[in-house]
């Protein structure tokens, strides 16, 4: 299998090179020359896999650069019971609801941060040192995070051979138990910047310095960020592992509604689709930085400024300009290269956003996706119906997902709500739905109190460059 730019660039390149590169030089995001097409014999002899040896088969299907053995070896050491507490890795979980085809969630929050990152980040981790130790290499990591990436990748690499983390984040924007789940590491390979504005600017600096050539082939920077092709792989495997759970035949569809704030956990469901996992819909579900929602209704991707950015209970997807949503746009655009980027590296930049053409907004529903948003007052209102009627305590950007997905139900259709985090996580506004603040897992218990290690830094590519310069030359 081969990859290829979104904005044109028809350079092949092998994944276990566009694993330790991220962005393609045109500054496009790569994706497979195509998606391999399951077939129902396939379907139902994936039908009674563990999730490790799901991971395994679905993963050959896009690396062809990795021994098998060795690439079998790298899932069966990720998705383990003693990594995500559960042989199942992802179970499902069914609402008290009276919808006919029932709504479940499916748990993806089991693993050490609490948070589906961890899903595809424990596998990048394996990945990266087994790629790396191949080459004799080092890499240097630039991530940016909302919130949950930054931890799970951190926890992912801490320790890894060959391997720095630089990663940013929107200073004082994340829950307290988020800032304290990455600040609080000391290993000597994790260096925390809290950036002073919001998760755009983050994303911008990193987008900037992996756009700098000559700066990234100098110092190695590669990313864990979404816009990482193997990242979103592996996410591709609980959508199987989701809908093989909720259905009894191959003949069955399911949907899934997905708190989406940069595109990549629903991306990852897009690219199960094309490959013919029989899924209905793809329900993107957005807080009140609804641009992805207004895009799905109206055609128009219009990303708002620092200053419109709202800052929300469900911070995560406190985004506006989703980095995955390129490579969405590049399908539905019947992969043309130079439209896409024409879209993304001229229009955008110019305008502050673009407009579909009617034709190219009709295609749409082909692909499933619709879309909703909710509000503060609704999540807590989702909160609380859900512990009132099910017992269950959901975070806050699953209640997103859940509110979102009663809006988009069908007649004997089950409606999978992908988990976001464990409530702990976000235990203020739990408390104030519910009146009580949730327990963290007893080994994170405390961790606010841990001692801190991070950085302030206005938002400013040279400033990170320079950080990033001066803690490579004292190693």
């Amino acid at each position: 299998m081969k990859y290829i730019s979104t904005r044109g660039d028809a350079t092949e390149r092998g994944f276990s090179d566009i694993l330790l590169e991220g962005l393609a030089p045109d500054g496009g995001l790569y994706l497979p020359r195509h998606y391999p097409k399951v077939d129902a014999a396939t379907l139902a002899r994936w039908r009674g896999l563990c999730y490790a040896d799901l991971a395994f088969e679905i993963l050959s299907l896009y690396i062809d650069d990795i021994p098998a053995a060795d690439l079998k070896r790298l899932c069966e050491a990720t998705y383990t019971e003693a990594v995500f507490g559960t042989p199942r890795i992802t179970p499902l979980k069914k609402l008290a609801d009276t919808h006919a085809g029932g709504v479940y969630l499916q748990a993806l929050s089991n693993g050490p941060t609490l948070a589906f990152k961890d899903m595809a980040m424990q596998l990048l981790g394996h990945l990266f040192e087994y790629e790396l130790a191949r080459r004799g290499e080092a890499l240097n990591i630039l991530g940016a995070t909302s919130g949950d990436t930054g931890s799970a990748a951190e926890y992912a690499m801490r320790g890894k051979k060959g391997v720095r983390v630089f990663m940013l984040s929107p200073h004082g924007r994340m829950s307290p138990f988020q800032q304290a789940q990455m600040f609080s590491l000391q290993d000597a390979n994790i260096h925390n910047i809290a950036v002073a504005g919001v998760f755009d600017d983050c994303q911008d600096i990193v987008k900037a310095v992996s756009n700098d050539l000559a700066f990234k082939r100098q110092y190695r920077i590669g990313t864990v960020n979404s816009i990482n092709w193997a990242r979103l792989l592996a996410q591709v495997v609980y959508y199987f592992a989701g809908y093989f759970q909720a259905t009894t035949d191959d003949t069955q569809r399911v949907s899934f509604a997905v708190p989406s704030g940069n595109f990549g956990n629903i991306c990852a469901g897009h690219v199960a689709r094309m490959m013919g996992l029989p899924i209905a819909q793809l329900v993107a579900a957005t807080n009140e930085n609804d641009v992805l929602d207004e895009f799905f209704r109206t055609g128009t991707y219009r990303p708002r400024a620092t200053a419109e950015t709202h800052e929300t209970s469900s911070p995560s997807m406190d985004i506006s300009k989703a980095s995955n949503f390129e490579r969405f746009v590049f399908d539905l655009l019947g992969r043309d290269g130079q439209r896409t980027k024409q879209l993304f590296g001229h229009t955008l930049a110019r305008e502050g956003g673009f407009t579909l053409t009617p034709e190219e907004f009709a295609r749409i529903p082909a692909y499933g996706f619709v879309s909703g948003k909710s509000t503060h007052a609704e999540r807590l209102a989702t909160i609380r119906r859900t512990w009132g009627e099910s017992r269950m305590l959901v975070d806050t950007h699953t209640a997103d997902g859940l509110k979102v997905a009663r809006e988009h139900l069908r007649p004997g259709v089950p409606m999978l709500v992908l988990e976001t985090a464990l409530p702990a996580k976000f235990a203020d506004t739990i408390e104030e739905a519910l009146g009580f603040k949730p327990e963290p897992p007893p080994a994170l218990r405390g961790i606010e109190a841990l001692p801190k290690r991070f950085v302030v830094m206005a938002p400013d590519v040279a400033a990170v460059k320079r950080h990033i310069e001066a803690h490579c030359q004292d190693a």
